[in-house]
C-alpha cells in the first residue's frame, strides 16, 4: 500500500486543479469511489485551497497511511515545524467521542512511531464541519511530548485555531522530507493480524529495523521451505523460537495469511482460545468494515466474516478433533487407521484435512501421550491412544499423498500447564515414525531455555536436519518504550535485587512502574494513563482467590473478546475495570496500561518466594517444583502484558480475617519496595503522574 494518496507543497498544492488533486485520490484509492468520498474529499481540497492560499511555505498529504491501525489520516498539514493532523467529519453537526479518540490515536501514532514527527508539536484537530461552534482547548499532554490533547474545530474556527498554534509554537524544523521518513510500529497482536489482514507486510507493522528485518527474514525462509517442499513433493516441519514478545505469533499469522493469498491453503492453530478468539473477532469485524467501507450502500454480514477468518485460524484441538472423528473404533494394537465409510476422499489429500500448511503456535504446549490419552478417553470414548499430540498432528499432515509443511513457533520459559509435552516429543515423533520428513530448526532451539537437555542427541540421530540462524527471533518489539521489561521482570522472580533494581533505573522515564495497596487509587491511576483508545485493565492470577473482598473473583472469567475488543461503554470491556484477567485470558495478547492485583498466592518471605493455592477455606503450600515453576511463570505473564506502564496493587489484608492476614501481603509490598518500584497513595499522590482523559469537551478556547 502506498504511505499516502497525494502529497505536495502547499504552493504545488494551490497549482495545482481540484480535478488533478480529485484525480490522484481517486487513481490511489483501493476502494470503489462512491458519491458519498468523492463529495468529502472535493469540500476538503475546496476548504484547504482557501484556508492556505496565504501560506508560502509547508507541506500537505491527504490519506496519510498508519498500518498499525490499519487506518488512513485525512490530512496532514506541516506548517512552521508543526504537525496538524486533521479529521473530517464533513456534514457533522457534533463532536463524537469515538472522532475525539481517533484523531488522537492518529497523533500519538506519529508521535510514537513515525521518525521526523518524534521531537515535534503535533497537533490532532477533529473538524466537524457543521457544528454550531468550536469546543476546543490548547492543553499539552502532561507527558511533555509535544502531544497536544485533540481539538474540536467547526469550518469556521479552524482557521483562527491553526493560527494560534503557528503563532505560540513555530519553529524552524525542515519538514520537506517527512512524508518520506521512516514509520517504525510496534503493534499489539491484535493490531498486527489485522494490518497483515489487510495486505501490509510485517515490515510495514515493526518498531525497528533490526526487528522488522528479523521477521521478513525467518518470513521468507519458512516460505522458501514450502515452495520447496510443493515444488518436490516433500514433507517438512520447521522450528521457529524467539525471545518474548519478538513476534513468533506475527510470523505465523503472516504465512497463513500470505498462504491464504495465493490459494495454497494454510491454517494457523492454537490451543491458546482466547488468542485464537480475540484475534478471530478483530479479523472479523475489520472485514466487514472494510467491505462495507467498499460499498457504503450495502451490508456485510458480519457472520460471513467470521467464517472467512475461521478457515485458516484456529483451536487446534478443534483441527485435531475433526481427524480423530474419522478414526476406527474401538484403536487395535496401538494403530490408528482412517474408516473409508467416515471420509469424503479429495483428489491428492489422502485422507488428510485440507490444508497443506498447518502453523502450530506455543508448539511445546502439545499435550503427552498420557495427558491426551486420558483426555479423550473421558471425553471421546478412545481407550488407549497411543499417540501424543505432536505425533497425532504430524500423523495427519501425513496423510497427505502429496506434500505438507507444519511449522512450530516454539516460546520458552512460559509454561503454565501442566501435560505440555515440550518440543523433544516432537523430534522423537519424527525420528521414530517420520524419518522422510525434512527438519529444519532454529540454532537456538537447544538452548536450556527450550530444550529439556535431550534435544541435541534427538537432531543427531537424524539425518534430514537442517539448522538456521533465520529461524530466530532476537529482537523483543512487544513495548515499545522498555525493551528491558522482560529482563527486569525476570531478576525480580529470581530474587536478584541488585540486578532489578539496575534494570528498574533503565525504565525510568519511559516506561512507570508504580506500587500501591489501594485498589481504587490503582484504578485511578490506570485510568489517567490512557490517551486516545489505548487499553488499560486488571490482571491478576488464577490462583487469587482472595481478591473477592475487593470485588474480584478469579472464578468468574470475563469474556476475552469483550475484554479486549470493546471500549469504556460496555461493562465486558477491559477498562470497564470490573473484570480481572488471568494468566490464561492475556497470555499472547497485550494491554496499554495494566493493574497487576498481587495476591497471597506468591509471596515473598525471607529472601525467597513461598507458592500456595486456595483449597477449601484455606492456603495450602505448593510444594512439586514443577507447579512452583508454572506458578511463577504465571506471574511472569502478568508481568509483561503492558506495553506502556503499570500499577502493582498489593493488599493490606485483613488482621480479623485469617485467610488475608498483612503478613502475607507485607512482605512481598516490602520487597517490590526495596526493588525501587515508586509508590502512590490517593488521589493527591497520582497527580504529577497522570494525563487528563476527559471526554467532556471545554467549553472555550484558551
Amino acid at each position: 500500500m502506498d504511505r499516502f494518496y497525494y502529497q505536495n507543497s502547499i504552493a504545488g498544492f494551490l497549482a495545482d486543479s481540484e480535478d488533478a488533486v480529485l484525480g490522484a485520490l481517486a487513481r490511489n484509492n483501493t476502494f470503489d469511489l462512491v458519491d458519498l468520498q468523492r463529495n468529502a474529499w472535493l469540500y476538503e481540497i475546496r476548504f484547504l485551497k482557501d484556508l492556505l492560499r496565504a501560506e508560502s511555505a509547508g507541506q500537505i498529504v491527504f490519506e496519510y497511511s498508519i498500518p498499525r491501525l490499519g487506518k488512513r489520516i485525512d490530512v496532514v498539514l506541516l506548517l512552521h515545524g508543526i504537525v496538524f493532523v486533521l479529521e473530517f467529519k464533513v456534514g457533522a453537526d457534533g463532536y463524537l467521542r469515538q472522532d475525539l479518540e481517533q484523531v488522537w490515536d492518529y497523533a500519538l501514532d506519529l508521535k510514537n512511531f513515525h521518525e521526523a514527527s518524534r521531537d515535534l508539536t503535533i497537533v490532532p484537530i477533529l473538524v466537524a464541519t457543521d457544528a454550531e461552534s468550536a469546543s476546543v482547548k490548547k492543553e499539552v499532554s502532561r507527558y511533555d511530548d509535544r502531544v497536544f490533547e485533540p481539538i474540536s474545530a467547526n469550518a469556521e474556527a479552524l482557521p483562527e485555531i491553526i493560527r494560534q498554534f503557528t503563532k505560540e509554537y513555530a519553529c524552524d524544523a525542515d519538514l520537506s522530507r517527512w512524508v518520506f521518513s521512516r514509520y517504525m510500529p510496534t503493534p499489539t497482536i491484535i493490531q498486527a493480524a489485522s494490518s497483515l489482514y489487510l495486505n501490509h507486510s510485517v515490515a510495514d507493522i515493526t518498531k525497528t529495523e533490526a526487528a522488522g528485518e528479523n521477521l521478513q527474514r525467518t518470513s521468507e525462509f519458512v516460505m522458501n521451505v514450502i515452495e520447496h517442499s510443493r515444488t518436490n513433493r516433500e514433507k517438512s516441519i520447521c522450528f521457529v523460537t524467539g525471545v518474548p514478545g519478538a513476534g513468533k505469533t506475527l510470523v505465523g499469522l503472516n504465512i497463513a495469511v500470505r498462504q491464504f493469498e495465493k490459494k495454497d491453503l494454510a491454517v494457523y492453530l492454537s490451543g491458546n482460545q482466547p488468542l485464537v478468539a480475540v484475534l478471530s473477532e478483530a479479523l472479523a469485524r475489520d472485514k466487514k468494515r472494510q467491505e462495507e467501507e467498499r460499498d457504503p450502500n450495502k451490508r456485510y454480514n458480519l457472520t460471513d466474516a467470521r467464517r472467512e477468518v475461521k478457515s485458516f485460524i484456529q483451536i487446534v484441538h478443534h483441527y485435531r478433533d475433526t481427524t480423530l472423528d474419522k478414526l476406527k473404533k474401538p484403536i487395535l494394537n496401538g494403530i490408528l487407521e482412517i474408516d473409508p465409510a467416515k471420509v469424503d476422499r479429495h483428489k491428492n489429500d489422502g485422507y488428510s484435512e485440507v490444508e497443506h500448511v498447518a502453523i502450530f503456535d506455543e508448539a511445546q504446549r502439545a499435550w503427552t501421550q498420557e495427558h491426551l490419552a486420558n483426555w479423550l478417553n473421558r471425553k471421546k470414548g478412545f481407550a488407549d491412544f497411543p499417540m501424543s499430540e505432536p505425533e497425532f498432528l504430524i500423523w495427519s499432515l501425513n496423510l497427505r499423498e502429496d506434500w505438507a509443511v507444519i511449522v512450530c513457533l516454539v516460546g520458552g520459559g512460559q509454561e503454565i500447564n501442566t501435560g505440555e509435552a515440550g518440543i523433544s516429543e516432537w523430534l522423537r515423533a519424527i525420528n521414530a515414525s517420520f524419518p522422510d520428513w525434512n527438519v529444519f530448526i532454529s540454532d537456538e532451539l537447544t538452548g536450556k531455555e527450550y530444550a529439556e537437555g535431550e534435544l541435541e542427541g534427538l537432531l543427531q540421530a537424524n539425518s534430514h536436519v537442517e539448522r538456521s540462524s533465520e529461524l530466530h527471533l532476537a529482537v523483543s518489539m512487544r513495548s515499545f518504550r522498555a525493551e528491558q521489561l522482560s529482563n527486569f521482570v525476570h531478576h525480580l522472580l529470581e530474587g536478584n535485587v541488585p540486578e532489578a533494581q539496575r534494570l528498574l533505573a533503565t525504565l525510568k522515564g519511559k516506561y512507570p512502574i508504580v506500587l500501591t495497596r489501594d485498589l481504587d487509587a490503582a484504578k485511578n491511576w490506570l485510568r489517567k494513563q490512557a490517551r486516545g483508545t489505548e487499553r488499560y485493565g486488571m490482571v491478576v492470577s488464577s490462583q487469587a482467590q482472595r481478591l473477592r473482598p475487593l470485588a474480584i473473583d478469579v472464578r468468574c472469567k470475563p469474556d476475552t473478546v469483550h475484554w479486549f475488543l470493546d471500549d469504556i461503554t460496555d461493562i465486558r470491556s477491559s477498562q470497564f475495570l470490573e473484570d480481572a484477567a488471568s494468566e490464561f485470558d492475556v497470555q499472547g495478547l497485550e494491554l496499554d496500561w495494566t493493574c497487576l492485583v498481587w495476591d497471597g498466592d506468591l509471596r515473598w518471605n525471607n529472601g525467597a518466594w513461598q507458592n500456595f493455592s486456595f483449597t477449601g477455606n484455606r492456603w495450602m503450600n505448593i510444594r512439586a517444583e514443577e507447579r512452583k515453576a508454572y506458578q511463577i511463570n504465571a506471574y511472569r505473564v502478568l508481568l509483561t502484558r503492558a506495553r506502556q506502564g503499570m500499577v502493582i496493587c498489593v493488599p493490606e489484608g485483613n488482621p480479623e480475617d485469617t485467610t488475608r492476614l498483612p503478613a502475607f501481603y507485607d512482605g512481598t509490598y516490602n520487597y517490590l519496595g526495596q526493588i525501587g518500584i515508586e509508590e502512590i497513595g490517593g488521589k493527591s499522590a497520582m497527580c504529577n503522574t497522570a494525563i487528563n482523559l476527559s471526554t467532556n469537551l471545554p467549553i472555550s478556547f484558551i
